[in-house]
């Protein structure tokens, strides 16, 4: 799974977490549906693993949405565009991303985009009141090399394409077309932390309105899975989602962080994962709870915790 193609390397991507996320999913799902698909990388992996043939991969973030789609069905074009964007920096290259940010808010290109989420600090979106990105350039690098971005976006086009539909509805809309045979993933911002507005999100969510749209998909029977709260070391971040949507919650270890290491603390983070009772159903094998280590490494039973029913 590390080898699989990134284009876009997007802080709170579940890039790292997808090895442990895509076993609890059925082993064989009709549309897997992503109503928070950030740069989808629960998608890109499922692809790589044939759990699902067709996506509908969905954000709030229009631009985003349109980079993705371009990925997918112009891998050509649009790595075209981000080479010419990438070497036209080397004169003055903090001047450059800024002269390219100030494009992207004015027009919302899509190819712009890309080159700012290449090169922006630590992968790491941010937006003002305005909803205008407004994070600054990396200025130790000068974002990731036009062929190794090319080979990631014809990468991920090859595993995609002709399978998926985008949208950049709100989640709410989206959960009123979701069938009955479809698995959804989210990834949702972790509203009620951050306020009423995390400037991480071009969008947050209001956490009781989230809640009652989730015992609707129960009420329907629809499988789905959400990633949702977390902790690190002795700090908690999300709202854990309330126990009248009788999910169950699984906790993965998301490995030690990088400040963490540098500053000598031991402070691996967690991240939780909610199933669905739909989800649950499916299968009546009982199973241990367990964690996996970044790197593949071996896993270890960290807690005992009740035993859930197996996901085949």
């Amino acid at each position: 799974m590390k080898n699989l193609p990134h284009p876009i390397q997007y802080q709170g991507s579940k890039r790292n977490l997808a090895p442990l996320i895509l076993p609890y999913f059925p082993k064989k799902v009709k549309r897997l549906v992503e109503p928070f698909s950030g740069t989808a990388a629960i998608s890109i992996a499922a692809a790589a693993r044939n759990i699902s043939q067709v996506f509908w991969i969905n954000d709030l973030n229009k631009p985003l949405i349109e980079l993705l789609q371009l990925i997918v069905e112009h891998p050509e074009d649009i790595a075209d565009a981000y080479t010419k964007i990438w070497y036209e920096q080397h004169h003055d290259s903090i001047e450059h991303y800024y002269h390219i940010r100030e494009q992207f808010n004015r027009t919302q290109d899509p190819k712009f985009f890309l080159y700012l989420l290449a090169r922006c600090v630590k992968g790491s979106v941010r937006y003002n009141s305005e909803g205008l990105f407004n994070q600054s350039p990396d200025k130790r690098r000068k974002g990731t090399c036009p062929e190794t971005m090319r080979r990631n976006i014809v990468g991920m086009s090859r595993l995609l394409q002709g399978k998926c539909y985008f949208s950049s509805l709100d989640y709410q809309s989206l959960f009123h077309q979701i069938d009955r045979d479809d698995v959804v993933y989210m990834d949702p911002p972790y509203q009620g932390v951050c306020g009423d507005r995390d400037s991480r999100y071009y969008a947050g969510i209001v956490f009781p309105e989230f809640v009652n749209a989730l015992a609707e998909l129960n009420n329907k029977h629809i499988v789905f899975l959400i990633s949702y709260d977390g902790r690190k070391g002795a700090k908690t971040y999300g709202e854990t989602l309330p126990e009248s949507l009788q999910l169950k919650k699984i906790e993965l270890e998301a490995g030690r962080s990088t400040q963490a290491t540098l500053l000598g603390r031991e402070e691996i983070t967690i991240e939780s994962l909610y199933l669905s009772s739909a989800l649950l159903c499916q299968s009546s094998q009982p199973s241990t709870i367990a964690y996996i280590k970044p790197k593949g490494e071996q896993f270890i039973l960290l807690e005992t915790y009740e035993q859930y029913p197996a996901i085949t």
